[in-house]
C-alpha cells in the first residue's frame, strides 16, 4: 500500500475510532477527543511513546492548573486575568508558529481559554472541562497505538517527511497575529460560555491556520474551509438521522475523514491546501459536537446549525480581514526600517 494511502486510512480511522471513544466513554466534552485526534494524527509521525505521553498528559495537566489559578482573578481582578490570558495564547503560538511544537502550543491555548471560560460560570464545571481534556488526550493516544501499526510509516521517510512537517515561521509578528484573531472571540465567548463555547475552539483552529496562510489565499482558504464544513456537517447530520446509534456516526465519520484525509496526503487530487481540508474537518467535528449536545438538551438542531455557521463565518472574516489588515501594517514598516537603515549606513 502506497505511504499516502496508509496515511490517509490512517488519519481517518484514528478520528473516527476516537469520536466513538468520546462518545462511549460520556466524556462532557465529547467532540474534544477526534479534535485532539486530528492535531495529533495529521502530521506523519509515529504515536507518542507512553513516556512521553505521560510527559504530554503532565503537561497539559499543568497548563489547565495554571488556568485554575486565573478563576478568582476571573471575578476579582477581570482586566488582569484577560491580560493574562492574552499572554499565555501568544506564548501558545510562539510554541505552535515559531518553534514548531504545534500540538503543545494548541493545547496550551485550549486549556487557557477552555478552563477560563468554564471557571466564570462554576469552578465545578472548570474541573469537567479539565477531566475532558485530559482523557481526549489520553484517548486520542491510546487510538494512535491501536491504528499505526496496520498503517505505518516507512523506515526511511526521507524528504516526504520533510515535504509534510508543519513550517516554523520566524519573528514573533505571526503570534502577535493570531493572538489578536483569538482574543477579541475570548472575550465574546465570557458572555455566554455555554453557547459560545464552540466559537472558542473555531477561533483557535484559525489563529494557527490564518499565520501559515499567504495573504492571496487567504479569504479563500479561511471562509471556503468555514462555508464547506459547515455544509458537510449538515449533510452528515442528515444521513446520521437516517439510523442514529454510535456505531452508524462511526462508519459516517470514518466516510467523510477518509474524504479529507485522502486530500490532506494527495490521494485525491485537489487545488486548495492539506491545512484548507484539515480546517474543514475540525469545523465539522466542532459543529457535529455541538448538534449531539443541543439534540440531547431537546433544542432545534437545524436552528441551531444555522446560528452557529453563522457566527463561524462572522469569526473567520474578522480572521481575514485581521491577517489582512496587521499584514499590510507591518508591509508598511518594512520599507521605513529599510530606509532608516540606508541613511544610518
Amino acid at each position: 500500500m502506497a505511504l499516502a494511502t496508509r496515511r490517509t486510512f490512517r488519519l481517518s480511522l484514528t478520528v473516527a475510532l476516537s469520536l466513538v471513544c468520546g462518545y462511549a466513554f460520556q466524556l462532557q466534552i465529547p467532540y474534544i477527543v477526534p479534535m485532539f485526534a486530528i492535531l495529533l494524527t495529521a502530521k506523519p509521525a509515529p504515536p507518542p511513546s507512553p513516556i512521553k505521553l505521560i510527559t504530554l498528559l503532565v503537561g497539559v495537566s499543568g497548563i489547565l492548573g495554571v488556568g485554575m489559578l486565573l478563576i478568582p482573578w476571573m471575578e476579582f481582578y477581570p482586566f488582569a486575568a484577560v491580560m493574562v490570558v492574552g499572554l499565555g495564547i501568544f506564548g501558545s503560538f510562539c510554541l505552535s508558529l515559531l518553534k514548531g511544537n504545534e500540538a503543545l502550543g494548541h493545547f496550551l491555548a485550549t486549556g487557557l481559554v477552555l478552563v477560563t471560560v468554564a471557571g466564570s460560570v462554576s469552578s465545578v464545571i472548570s474541573l469537567v472541562v479539565i477531566e475532558s481534556m485530559v482523557l481526549g488526550v489520553g484517548f486520542a493516544v491510546l487510538c494512535q497505538w491501536v491504528v499505526y501499526p496496520f498503517f505505518s510509516e516507512d523506515a526511511h521517510l526521507g524528504d516526504e517527511e520533510h515535504r509534510h512537517a508543519s513550517p516554523k515561521l520566524t519573528g514573533l509578528w505571526p503570534a502577535m497575529r493570531s493572538t489578536a484573531i483569538v482574543m477579541p472571540t475570548y472575550l465574546v465567548v465570557l458572555t455566554n460560555p455555554g453557547f459560545y463555547l464552540p466559537l472558542a475552539l473555531k477561533s483557535i483552529a484559525l489563529g494557527q491556520q490564518g499565520s501559515l496562510l499567504e495573504m492571496r489565499n487567504a479569504g479563500r482558504d479561511l471562509l471556503g474551509a468555514t462555508i464547506l464544513g459547515g455544509i458537510l456537517a449538515v449533510l452528515f447530520w442528515w444521513l446520521l438521522g437516517l439510523a442514529v446509534n454510535l456505531w452508524m456516526f462511526f462508519l459516517w465519520a470514518l466516510a467523510f475523514l477518509t474524504f479529507f484525509s485522502a486530500k490532506i496526503y494527495g490521494v485525491l487530487k485537489s487545488r486548495f491546501s492539506a491545512s484548507f481540508w484539515q480546517s474543514v474537518a475540525t469545523t465539522l467535528v466542532i459543529l457535529l459536537g455541538a448538534a449531539v449536545m443541543d439534540s440531547e438538551n431537546g433544542k432545534d438542531v437545524y436552528q441551531a446549525f444555522a446560528t452557529r455557521i453563522s457566527l463561524f463565518l462572522v469569526v473567520t472574516a474578522y480572521a481575514w480581514l485581521a491577517v489582512t489588515f496587521l499584514e499590510y501594517m507591518s508591509s508598511k514598516k518594512k520599507p521605513q526600517s529599510d530606509e532608516l537603515g540606508s541613511v544610518s549606513c
